[in-house]
């Protein structure tokens, strides 16, 4: 008898024959095919999102509870699963269907850039910008004295007005010494730096973790507390390889996800 799982068997495992593209395997389901009841109701509302199509309220908690024929509990489990998966979003009272989450490149290009490409309207707006002496691990990272002045620029970046992310840039006063004068908070700081100033980015270092926004995070960006988190650090320089800045940006889990094109190597193993 063929092997399904073997790689020589000519009838693959029935589950990859319909299974889409960067989907869970089997849609999630074990083995055994016992699966939490609240899980199969997700599975269902699911679909229903795709019938509906974007911006379409979904029916209530009580309705969806007497259509699969559960308890409410049940039905408010999956729900709170796709919210926080962003396959849903709060809209007043009710609950509609979200559209596909911004794709935010990993490079050099600005958020702003990030986001026309989209189709989408990008903004921010200025919650704070500041003066200070840099302390010494701050002043290591963007090549300046300790106790040199710098920026601290917060604001809250903006999808076609929807609240998505808060970022913290920081940059040394020698380097831009009039931001509090000639720039203008809602736009690229990016292209402020490379059509005033003629400062052009060389490269940057990023980290990228998961995390929980503050208290005070969550409320500027207006997402409850317990909404997974997209935080980068990124560290930039020049072309001439000397630190301009210092970024660290939350991005809503829910709204975003990051691509990159990885460059193939020769001598490199694969798997």
């Amino acid at each position: 008898m063929d092997n399904p799982n073997s790689p020589n068997s000519p009838h693959p495992p029935a589950h990859l024959l319909d299974q889409a593209p960067g989907a869970p395997i089997r849609s999630g389901i074990p083995e055994h095919g016992r699966i939490p009841k609240y899980y199969a109701v997700k599975a269902r509302i699911a679909v229903l999102i795709e019938e509906l199509g974007d911006g379409q309220t979904l029916p209530t908690e009580r309705d969806l509870a007497v259509r699969y024929e559960v308890a409410r509990e049940t039905v408010r489990q999956a729900l709170r699963e796709l919210l926080l998966e962003g396959r849903l979003r709060r809209q007043g009272r009710g609950t509609v269907v979200a559209g596909p989450k911004l794709e935010q490149p990993l490079s050099l290009a600005s958020y702003t850039e990030g986001v026309r490409r989209q189709g989408r309207t990008p903004g921010r707006n200025l919650i704070s910008l500041d003066r200070f002496p840099a302390p010494g691990p701050l002043a290591a990272e963007i090549g300046v004295k300790q106790g040199e002045p710098v920026w601290h620029m917060e604001r809250v970046l903006l999808a076609d007005e929807e609240r998505v992310g808060l970022e913290s840039t920081y940059v040394s006063v020698a380097r831009v010494p009039e931001l509090d004068r000639d720039f203008e908070p809602d736009s690229s700081f990016y292209a402020y730096l490379r059509d005033r100033l003629g400062i052009s980015f060389g490269d940057a270092d990023e980290r990228i973790e998961t995390v929980l926004a503050t208290p005070r995070e969550a409320l500027l960006i207006g997402t409850p507390p317990a909404l997974p988190m997209l935080l980068i650090h990124r560290v930039s320089r020049d072309t001439s390889g000397h630190p301009l800045e210092r970024v660290r940006t939350l991005y809503r889990g829910d709204r975003f996800s990051f691509t990159t094109h990885l460059g193939g190597r020769g001598d490199s193993d694969s798997g």
